[in-house]
């Protein structure tokens, strides 16, 4: 990591001496603050999005969207989040991706509504994204669906992501195939390499998550690269599509299916705000700077990216924590990181068949434990109550047993009527202590108990 070698001391959003509010101190928008950090920021990025291209590559799979389309969305949401900085800076160091909890909501939308009809549905998600950012009406869905139900829904969704990639560890090339044995020598070989390569990762995730978090993903994906030349191994596929620009234009005549489609965009855009809420709140915490983000300002940022992906079937995308906290620990401070990394990403849209050098084993283990995190997330609950880590588990049981759609649903429906009960058995109080007592609880995260 380079160092800092400017004569002036980092400036500090927290110092009462140095003037006051983070936006008076802290310039990060404007060019010349970036330039001060263009070494780092150039580094960072680099990092970073070498880091991304097997997470946006697992992601695209499990959402069944090709995996170039999923690369051009990062791309563009990176542009996007760098130009914004200039103007409305949400946080400072976050780095945009596709969003790996939409991921098998997504892939449901392209089985019930099509493939060429899911540019419509981004743009109408972005389109209500658009209308919470404009009244900042985030507030409010964070007391409709609570952080912690958020949590078990993306242990679900966790729990699909690992088992799917699961059959990459044991997936051998079809000239290794025998009609009579499926565990044949070749098999059990790669299955073993798999789990040592899994091993590996977690050991040195283990080791650098806190100072350099990229080298397991480096070293996994080295490694099982140098295995490919002297072992057959399944490889990672990528489809060449064309991308173009279209309007996206819904090709749909059925009423409820106009109806389903509604209701499905606003789950996206929901789920894809709180996500963002969420991650804004520990990108703050790992600022370099200890700057204060702006959740709406954020927003502006993601639906307008969205809203531009749906021109040519992009996906949807959220600054995600891993790549964050990466970005920060390769030395980021500024936004022309995210400007970095989508140039490394767009040297792969474009050149898509260096991709193909990727081992599907390797590929699994970065998603295997990308799903596991997501799982443990369970227990980030617990502080919020026994109510809360109740509601969570059953959440996250659903989305897994029928689907995230109707989960999230399901798991809304219950917790609405456990807090009519809670309004039912206070009744006896005035409404408006009923209420206030309600929205102070709930609006912190806790649970009805």
């Amino acid at each position: 990591m380079s160092s800092y070698t400017s004569d002036k001391p980092l400036p500090q959003a927290n110092d009462p001496q140095a003037g006051g509010s983070a936006e008076r101190i802290d310039p990060s928008g404007s060019a010349g603050f970036q330039a001060r950090f263009l070494a780092r920021d150039i580094q960072a990025g680099i990092i970073c999005g070498a880091m991304a291209i097997p997470l946006s590559t697992g992601i695209a799979m499990m959402s069944e969207y090709p995996i170039k389309v999923a690369l051009a969305t990062v791309v563009f949401a990176c542009f996007i989040g760098w130009i914004n900085a200039f103007f409305k800076p949400g946080n400072y160091i976050g780095v945009p991706g596709v969003a790996a909890g939409l991921a098998p909501a997504l892939a449901l939308g392209v089985h019930s509504f099509g493939i060429e009809n899911m540019a419509f549905v981004i743009f109408l998600t972005a389109a209500m994204q658009a209308v919470v950012w404009k009244y900042n009406w985030q507030r409010y869905i964070l007391q409709a669906v609570p952080v912690y139900l958020v949590e078990g829904l993306l242990a679900g969704v966790g729990l699909k992501i690992a088992l799917k990639f699961v059959t990459f560890t044991y997936e051998i090339p079809a000239d290794q195939e025998t009609a009579d044995v499926f565990w044949n020598e070749a098999r059990i070989q790669i299955a073993l390499i798999s789990v040592a390569g899994f091993a590996m990762f977690v050991y040195l995730f283990s080791k650098f998550k806190d100072t350099k978090p990229a080298i397991p993903y480096f070293l996994l994906i080295a490694a099982s690269i140098v295995v490919a030349q002297f072992i057959p191994v399944s490889m990672l596929h990528v489809d060449d599509v064309d991308l173009k620009l279209a309007l996206p234009i819904p090709h749909i005549e059925d009423a409820m299916t106009w109806v389903y489609i509604v209701g499905f965009a606003a789950m996206l855009a929901t789920i894809d705000v709180i996500e963002q809420v969420m991650s804004n709140a520990a990108i703050e915490k790992i600022d370099p700077l200890k700057r204060k983000c702006n959740t709406n300002n954020s927003l502006f940022a993601i639906w307008i990216s969205n809203m531009g992906a749906s021109f040519f079937g992009g996906m949807t995308n959220l600054d995600g924590l891993a790549k964050s906290t990466t970005n920060k620990l390769a030395g980021a401070y500024t936004k022309f990181s995210n400007l970095i990394v989508g140039l490394v990403i767009l040297f792969f849209v474009l050149n898509t068949h260096y991709l193909e050098y990727l081992p599907k084993f390797s590929l699994a283990a970065i998603m295997i434990f990308s799903g596991w995190k997501m799982i443990m997330g369970l227990w980030h609950v617990a502080h919020y109550g026994q109510y809360a880590l109740i509601l969570a588990t059953v959440t996250g049981l659903l989305v897994f047993k029928i689907g995230i759609f109707e989960g999230m649903l399901v798991a809304l429906a219950v917790h609405g009527l456990v807090n009519y009960l809670v309004f039912h058995q206070a009744g006896k109080l005035p409404s408006k202590v009923i209420i206030k007592k309600y929205f102070e609880k709930f609006s912190t995260g806790g649970g009805a108990d």
